[in-house]
This record gives structure tokens, sequence and C-alpha cells, in this order.
């Protein structure tokens, strides 16, 4: 057997086992198994530290950009007109929030921890100094004892406006941004808080929130199911809240938003609780998203979260009292925030019935500026990019006894509105990326496996066809050899007759001895002298 022989059978036998073991692998999927086991069992916060020590201390910088609605035309709007409002901001301030307290509970499957938050104002990213710029807002301390009184007789309602005259508080109010979005003292309520010390004499609506937490949570670690890794068990003790009108909007589903399940599909819906909404909203699949080089699917709040009861009737137990709802686009939240009634939306009432919108001028709401969104790794399901959108909205309406309401409309004030972003930070991006680089390569190994072996039978079939490329040539260089031999042979050789007469002799001849019959010569020789 030569060479060539020995090289065609050696690399036959090698495509013909990676082919056959790599067609295996990839049916039984083997690699990826082993893989998808090893994620499900190893994302954990008790096991994986680095997800752990990321899940305590996030390293992606979180910003919270605060947007103000300054009105422009406060007498129009309380002589029945319809409001103007102009946005301003963005007033930034970096968010630190670590995780203190952590404790495992239960063998490790569940996890106790508080999220205190603390914001640090970056003025490069603002528009201006938030001590010093001043907004016309709604008086929310003014409409707050209004909506309180609003049950109480006519007569006392009326004293309460004279005394609120004489003081000198109106519907709206001017205010730096630092005051309306951190606290200051106000009149009014320094007043209740002298006969009613349990309400505070302070307002803001960032107002003791700084350096505080939402409530005490505890996590599911996924020890025994990966699909509740990092899902809400219980939100200060409950696993159920009792501010609406049904047990399935009580519900705390989902996780707070910083970690999700690995292997995110497309077609699941991911829940989150909020707690400043005082509710689970849900989350569905919008499209591939490319976050520093990282695949990620894009996850946003479809448009039946806030929809209207008639259109969606599983809302309806966010009416309360039941039956009492508000349109698309809205949620009241006063249920469980006692005092003025605040409504949230997403900014500029995006995905909102129009009549909020038309309702106030300078509103211009799109889905680039005021959706929110998430864009998470599928494979591991860790946020990689995240925006969060809310507006804080106030209802303002006609309330007999307060004379400085009877020609207003009843309208969604809105107030100001919070962008909430975090992208990851370029070292943990690269770590990400080498990371899935491994778990790709490992997961795509048998089909590795199957390339090597088609390219090897590609090289087989090229040596075998040059080989027989090869045989062809040599025997047809041997046939024409042969042939060029044998038509020279034929060639450079003559006969003699035999003539059955004798013939005259010749000159030759004559000299020669005459032989008994008749001989051969070869000619051109001469014949051989006896």
């Amino acid at each position: 057997m030569t060479r060539r022989s020995c090289a065609i059978y050696a690399t036959g036998i090698v495509c013909a086992h990676l082919l056959i073991v790599g067609i295996a692998l990839v049916v039984a999927q083997v690699f990826q198994t082993m893989i998808h086991s090893r994620l499900k069992k190893e994302i954990t916060l008790t096991e994986k530290s680095q997800v752990f020590e990321g899940w305590k201390n996030p390293p992606p910088p979180v910003y919270m950009e605060y947007y103000f609605f300054n009105v422009t035309n406060p007498e129009v709007f309380l002589a029945g007109g319809k409001a103007a409002v102009k946005q301003i901001g963005p007033y930034t301030y970096r968010e630190y929030r670590p995780r203190e307290n952590v404790t495992f509970l239960e063998n490790g499957t569940k996890i106790y921890a508080l999220n205190p938050k603390t914001f640090v104002f970056v003025p490069e990213k603002s528009a201006g100094d938030p001590e010093v710029d001043i907004i016309r807002t709604v008086n929310i301390p003014f409409v707050a004892v209004m909506n309180e009184l609003n049950s109480y007789s006519f007569f006392l309602r009326t004293v309460v406006s004279m005394y609120m005259n004489s003081l000198g508080i109106e519907v709206f109010m001017t205010r730096t941004v630092h005051e309306v979005l951190w606290g200051f003292k106000d009149p009014l309520l320094t007043k209740i808080h002298s006969m009613k010390p349990e309400v505070d004499e302070h307002f803001g609506l960032m107002w003791k929130k700084n350096g505080t937490h939402e409530g005490e949570f505890v996590f599911h670690t996924g020890e025994e199911n990966y699909m509740d890794f990092g899902k809400i068990d219980t939100w200060n003790g409950l696993r159920k809240m009792s501010w609406w009108s049904s047990n399935q909007s009580n519900m705390i589903n989902g996780t707070d938003g910083a970690v999700f399940h690995p292997l995110i599909n497309r077609n699941e819906l991911l829940y989150i609780f909020a707690a400043d909404l005082c509710r689970s909203i849900h989350l569905a699949y919008v499209k591939d998203v490319e976050v520093k080089g990282i695949q990620a699917y894009r996850f946003a709040p479809p448009s039946d979260v806030l929809m209207s009861p008639k259109n969606n009737p599983t809302n309806a137990g966010f009416c309360v009292p039941a039956g009492d709802c508000l349109g698309t686009g809205v949620l009241k939240v006063s249920v469980c925030r006692e005092g003025a009634p605040i409504v949230v939306s997403f900014p500029h009432f995006y995905q909102a019935d129009p009549k909020y919108i038309n309702a106030v001028d300078g509103l211009s709401p799109n889905k680039e500026e005021h959706e929110t969104y998430l864009d998470l790794q599928p494979t591991t399901g860790v946020p990689i990019r995240a925006c969060k959108r809310a507006q804080l909205n106030i209802i303002l309406k006609r309330i007999q006894g307060f004379p400085k309401t009877k020609h207003i409309n009843e309208t969604i004030f809105p107030i100001m509105f919070v962008n909430e972003t975090a992208t990851i930070d370029d070292d943990s991006a690269s770590q990400m990326r080498t990371m899935l680089l491994i778990v790709t390569l490992a997961s795509n190994f048998p089909l590795l496996i199957v390339g090597m072996g088609v390219i090897l039978l590609f090289v087989l079939v090229v040596l075998f066809c040059r080989n027989r490329q090869k045989k062809n040539e040599v025997k047809r260089i041997d046939f024409t050899e042969a042939f060029h031999s044998f038509t020279t042979a034929k060639d450079d050789t003559a006969y003699t007759q035999v003539s059955d007469k004798p013939d005259e002799p010749s000159e030759t001849q004559a000299t020669q001895p005459m032989r008994n019959g008749s001989y051969i010569a070869m000619s051109p020789v001469e014949a051989q002298k006896c």
C-alpha cells in the first residue's frame, strides 16, 4: 500500500469518527445540557461569589434624573382654562444602593437584605443648580388637606379654607428644585403638626428617602429552583399586600429588578415588584439589542400594564374602592400613600389615554425618551442596561368650601418624572464577554467537531479524486509506452518474402555458391558467410 493510500484511509477513518461523534453529541445535546445544568445550579447567591458580590454592591453606576413641569399660566388654569407646563431638568443624582444586613435563611435557600439608597448630586450631568433654580408647581400639602377634608362637613371645609387664605396659602407654590425634591418646612403642615404631632411638618417628594430603604426584603436564592433566583419571598414580612381590591392585584410577584433567573427566553413574561408603585408589573420581550458588545433581550412593560379595566379586566383589582377606576395609562396610588390623591404614569402620559395628554399643554410623549425597559443578558439573566421611567401626578378638582378651586376643571396634573438609568461598566462588560465566549465555545463544541469532520470529508474527496486521477494517468502512460514500443518495432523490422519459384541469380548470388531450397534473410543486414 502506497503512502498516498495510507493517507486516504487515515483521513477517512478520522473523518468518520468526527462526524459520528459530533452528530451524536449534537442530537443528544450533551454539552448544551451540561452548560445549562451548570448555569441553573451555580448562578445562585450562595454558590457564585462573583454574582453574590455584584448583587450586594452593584458595580454599574445608577443615575436618577429628575425632570419637573413648571406651570407657566396658573391664573388661566384657576379661571377654568387649560394649564400649560414647561419641562425643566434634568437634575441628576448618583444613586448608591448597597445591600446591608445580608443574612442567609433556611439553609441558604433564602436571603434577607435591606437596600438603603443614598443620593449625591452630579452637577456635570445636570441642567442647573437645584438650590438656585425656582419652579412653580402644585401645592401638594394644600391639595392633601383639601382631599382629607372632602368627607367632612361643608362648614369645617369653609373654616379651614378661610384660615389657609389668612396664611397666604395658594393652589400653586413657588420653591427651589431642592426644596420640592428634598423637603422644606411647610407653614400649613406646621400648623397641623402643632395640633396633631404625628403629622410631619416638612414636605418634599423625596423627603426622608435619602439614606433610607424601601422595606425589608427576603429573596429566593435559586438553590431549590433556578427559576426562583432573585424572586421576592416577602416584603416587610408580607407575601401579599392588602391595598388593592383583588387577590391577584395584591400579589408580590417577581424580583426587585436587580437580577433575574438565568436562561431567559423571549416568550416569557418577567415580573418586577415596584415598591414605589405599590404593585407588581410585568415586562414582555421587545427586541434583540447589543450593549458594549454583549447581546441582550429588551423587555418593556406592554400597554396592558396600565390599561383601563374596560379593555383589560385583570386591572379591575387596582380600582379602589372597587369600580372607581381611572382611564388607560394612569394608576392611583393614594391607597398606599396617605394624603394627596397621587397618580403615577409613564412620563408625559406615554401609553395613556389621549384625554390626559390633551388636558395639559406642553406634553409630548414618545417611546425613545419615555419608555421603561430592561436589557437582559439571556444566558445569565443579568441586566446590562436599565431605564426605569415614572411620572408623579396629582388630581386637581373642585372641592366645595374651597373657593380657589370653584372654576378649575378636574385634571390629572403632572408634577415631575424620574429617569433611573444604569449601564454595565466596562470592566464588568469585558468579564461578561469573556465568560459568554467560553460558554458559547463549550456549548457549540459538538458543532466544531462536526465542522472538522466536514472539512476532513472534503479533504478526503479531494485526495480520492486526485489519487484516481493519478492512477488513470499512470495507466495511460504505460499503455502509451507499450503502444509506442510496439509500433517502433514494427516499423524497424522487414521480412523477405519466401518465393516458391527460383529467382534469377543476382550479381551477388552469382558470386556465391547455390544452396538447396530458399532461406529468409534479415534485411538490410548481410547474411553471414559460412
